[in-house]
């Protein structure tokens, strides 16, 4: 009886599986390309910086190098809780800057701050980065063909900077190209919406003004924001040609750290916002309300994805028919995933073209490991809430070559 009950759990948690590998089968098809327009969009350019003065300067330049006319895009950076020159940096390098008063617990509350005076002035659009950003030179010009093709929410590619410095940091490149290979690209084909992260994402001001400002209270307010899209049959568009570099963690338990806050956010977004969603299922809505339902739904499963092993030992040690079979394939299991996840980060780098760097090989081979980490992080958010936004240092590592 145990071990029925462990099958029946596991094929209920596979459901998931099933839909994320369903929506990925049509990673093979090139997104359709986005038409070339004239420039027109009026842009704000935002980053809220916590004590970010080794990288705010380099991102206020890359947005400056834009090739976009320089009358129709401004910088803004909104410092928040500093006790470094942040402010300073910012200004000197040519940033407008917002102040936020108040207590900022996280993100969303600055940008909150951020697009309550921005709304007053005339912005037909607003992008949105991290202060470790740096942006490619057609940025704006890529959103703003997304915003004339009609987009009202887009999200760019996002690379990773500093994929030499190690392993870890390597890793979360694969895990970007994973992304873009697996979910966006195919999304864009099905005509779902992509992962909208929390960088290198522009919103129109007809969105906004529908939503009354921008209003998270979770700390993951890039999928709380996400949500709120979905149940307004908003689909994000993916513009695969906008591409920001964003520094990642070169230590694995800074990594940890990052995400783990993710994996919590994620699930403060499902508690708070998945009874909004069912609710706004209708004609328009129901593919975008559906597909992010099942993103939500992804962390408890991950999380949850060891109980059919517990329940199997448990009636393994009940003396069971049949457990002990089930569990003499489970020496397999581990170098096959570590074999799968392997072939898959070498195939994603070899699908760019070029030389693999020693660099790059480190990430491959390290994938499995970085990829494993997610579960004991999904179990730990589901058991124990992170309600505190932790501030990730970053040192102002430069692009590499093939990148600038």
């Amino acid at each position: 009886m145990i071990l029925w009950i462990a099958v029946a759990i596991g094929l209920l948690l596979k459901i998931v599986s099933v839909y994320f590998l369903g929506t990925a089968s049509l990673f093979w098809k090139k997104p359709a390309p986005i038409p070339r327009g004239k420039s027109g969009t009026r842009f704000a350019v935002i980053a809220a910086a916590r004590n970010e003065e080794a990288v705010i300067g380099k991102f206020v330049e890359s947005l400056q190098a834009q090739d976009y006319p320089k009358e129709l895009f401004d910088i803004y950076v909104a410092p928040n809780q500093c006790s470094d020159r942040t402010e300073e940096r910012a200004r000197a390098a040519g940033a407008r800057i917002i102040h936020c008063p108040g207590h900022i617990r996280c993100k969303g509350d600055a940008l909150h701050e951020v697009f309550r005076q921005l709304m007053e002035r005339d912005y037909d659009a607003f992008c949105v980065f991290d202060a470790d950003n740096e942006a490619d030179p057609q940025f704006l010009s890529r959103m703003n063909d997304a915003f004339l093709a009609g987009a009202r929410v887009a999200k760019g590619r996002q690379e990773a900077k500093n994929p030499e410095d190690s392993w870890v940091a390597a890793c979360y490149a694969i895990y970007f190209d994973f992304f873009r290979y697996f979910f966006n690209g195919p999304r864009a084909a099905w005509g779902l919406s992509a992962k909208l992260v929390g960088t290198g994402f522009a919103v129109h001001r007809d969105i906004l003004e529908k939503m009354g400002g921008w209003n998270t209270v979770t700390i993951a307010e890039d999928a709380e924001f996400s949500a709120q899209c979905a149940a307004m049959g908003e689909r994000i568009w993916w513009v695969e040609e906008a591409v920001t570099y964003d520094e990642q963690p070169t230590s694995f338990r800074v990594s940890l750290i990052q995400r783990k806050r993710w994996c919590s956010g994620i699930m403060q977004v499902a508690k708070k916002r998945m009874r909004a969603l069912a609710g706004a299922w209708n004609a328009g809505s129901w593919p975008y309300v559906l597909d992010f339902m099942m993103f939500l739904a992804a962390p408890f499963a991950q999380a949850l994805s060891v109980v059919p092993l517990g329940l199997t030992l448990l009636a393994a040690a009940a003396g069971e028919p049949g457990t002990m079979d089930a569990l003499r394939l489970l020496p397999l299991y581990l170098p096959i995933s570590y074999a799968a996840a392997t072939a898959l980060a070498w195939g994603m780098q070899k699908a760019k073209g070029g030389t693999i760097s020693p660099g790059m090989w480190k990430g491959i081979f390290g994938f499995a490991f970085f990829m494993a980490a997610w579960i004991p992080l999904q179990i730990y958010s589901l058991c124990r809430e992170t309600k505190k936004w932790e501030e990730i240092r970053h040192v102002g590592r430069s692009l590499p070559n093939s990148a600038a």
